[in-house]
């Protein structure tokens, strides 16, 4: 088995490619081997594996949970397409506000990682996607934050324009808002 770690205009922020073996009996993967990952800068231990389920135009984010329980993602789509994006959140990071988007879908079987500091989202493309993903840390309410997935000073390329949201994330903070109480803050030794 072998994984390929995509580098991302967004440092930390990796697209993972599984070897995926088909035949007429379906396919074979694995989706996780942690010597891989942390031998490819992925070294976090995960804590807690979510599995959500949504239907097209259901776009979920752009959440992140602060420094007083930071969750770093690694995001795979096993029935059907969505669209996943992260943003960085660091602020003073030389590509602060900058975002990133990849397919990810149960076909060409990609995974996203998202570190510390970096918002995620994504819109579902298909009938029906189910999102599971690997948490490095647990979900603490008190934590949770979100900027929302149309702010203009973040200006991501969304292929629709009135998508399904929750009533969360119709309150999440502008970019503008954001900036007056950063959760996360950067600093040049962060850079690898």
């Amino acid at each position: 088995m072998a994984f390929r770690f995509i580098a991302t205009e967004l440092d930390g922020v990796l697209i993972v490619e599984p070897d995926c073996f088909r035949d007429e009996r379906g396919f074979f993967l694995e989706t996780y081997r942690q010597a891989d990952y942390v031998a490819n800068g992925i070294d976090c231990t995960f804590v807690q594996d979510n599995h959500s389920q949504s239907r097209q135009g259901v776009l979920r984010g752009l959440h992140y949970q602060d420094m007083s329980a930071p969750m770093a993602k690694l995001v795979r789509c096993s029935h059907g397409a969505i669209l996943d994006v992260a943003v960085d959140l660091r602020f003073g990071s030389p590509t602060f506000g900058c975002w990133i988007a990849v397919e990810l879908s149960d076909e060409n079987a990609r995974q996203l990682f998202v570190p510390v500091g970096f918002g995620h989202g994504f819109l579902t493309l298909s009938p029906v996607a189910e999102v599971q993903y690997k948490c490095s840390g647990y979900y603490h309410q008190p934590a949770e934050g979100a900027v929302r997935w149309d702010d203009p000073e973040i200006g991501i390329d969304w292929p629709i324009s009135d998508p399904t949201i929750s009533e969360r994330d119709r309150q999440a903070l502008s970019l503008a808002d954001y900036i007056d109480r950063p959760a996360f803050l950067f600093s040049a030794d962060q850079q690898r």
